[in-house]
């Protein structure tokens, strides 16, 4: 693999040939429920799990209660940083056939692995300061799916359009549409790849990158052969709720914190009720915007160009019991719709 800042080119990957009940909620702090809608519409409370769980359910319930053993593993944190990605260049599907570049993390071996596409969010793909080294969240997440099998793809829809952050600029420069054909890029030059299996994709994002994947979740193009499951987290749902055209063409995951002011979950929440069939809400008590970054203290950030308040500021960091239980989620969740054990 190359390193950051080593740029490749599609051509320097192999490719593949062309081929024709929502519990009651307690106090923030006290206890957490994860409730799990049976086919027989029981519900099973679980002590110390997310307050909420709306939607459909978990299909194998009963590996709920006796996977999270083995979870330990995951919820424990990152030692050692992620393999350095190999950067290469891809085409987004815009109109401008957009030059974009891609951080590419892949497990050892051939394949044909599932792949994961993952969003930045409106902060960009990288570390403050930094034009090549990943934010603490990015490189966690990619070591943690990785480390489970998954491909991981970070277009980078900023950079090669010459923006580094859109959190404070309004209008914004690069918007939702162009992100979702930053995806259709993105899936295409992956489904040309040998190590890539390009019937078991998803999609993950986080605040712009997550709002981006619902846009495109929603897209009349869209269906489930295409990408199996998509997970936001923290996205803005009042945009799809208000929208009556909007409906998601694939299961579609939304983890929120129940006290994120930037983009709040109550939107969300009537979003999974209008699709119960579609959207699995999860909401984390006492978390707010960015709970599932690494070792970040909570603070205030100024000078927003779009939040829900109006003030231009909300909360973003760390909430160590949201971000192990989230971990645990996106894992199950994968694993349900690549049918992995």
């Amino acid at each position: 693999m190359g390193r950051p800042g080593e740029r490749g080119t599609a051509s320097g990957s192999p490719e593949r040939p062309e081929r024709p009940p929502t519990p009651t909620p307690g106090s923030k702090r006290a206890e957490h429920f994860c409730a799990t809608r049976l086919a027989q519409g029981v519900v099973l409370p679980l002590n110390r799990m997310p307050r909420r769980i709306a939607g459909p359910p978990f299909r194998r319930s009963l590996r709920v209660l006796v996977g999270f053993a083995a979870w330990s593993a995951y919820s424990a944190p990152v030692v050692a940083a992620a393999e350095q990605p190999e950067v290469v260049e891809f085409p987004s599907a815009d109109r401008q056939r957009t030059e974009l570049s891609g951080y590419l993390y892949r497990p050892a071996g051939p394949g044909p692995f599932p792949a994961v596409i993952a969003l930045h969010g409106c902060g960009g793909l990288f570390a403050p300061g930094s034009r090549e080294r990943l934010s603490p969240r990015h490189d966690d997440w990619a070591e943690r799916l990785v480390r489970q099998g998954y491909v991981v793809f970070f277009p980078d829809s900023f950079g090669p359009r010459g923006v580094r952050s859109v959190c404070k600029i309004r209008p914004r420069p690069v918007t939702l549409g162009r992100r979702a054909r930053d995806i259709q890029g993105a899936i295409a030059w992956l489904a040309r790849r040998s190590f890539v299996d390009p019937d078991r994709l998803a999609l993950l994002g986080w605040s712009h990158g997550a709002t981006s994947v619902m846009n495109f979740a929603g897209k009349r193009s869209v269906r489930d052969a295409d990408v199996r499951l998509a997970v936001a987290f923290y996205p803005g749902c009042q945009r799809f709720f208000d929208d009556p055209k909007w409906r998601p063409k694939i299961p579609l995951t939304i983890l929120i914190g129940a006290d994120d002011d930037w983009t709040p979950a109550e939107p969300c929440r009537r979003l999974a009720q209008r699709f119960p069939r579609k959207i699995t809400l999860v909401e984390y008590p006492g978390a707010v915007h960015g709970f599932d970054a690494p070792d970040q203290r909570v603070r205030l950030v100024k000078g927003l160009a779009f939040t829900a308040s109006g003030t231009g500021e909300a909360h973003t960091g760390t909430e160590p019991e949201a971000r192990r239980e989230a971990i645990r989620a996106v894992k199950l969740q994968l694993g349900e719709a690549f049918g992995r054990d």
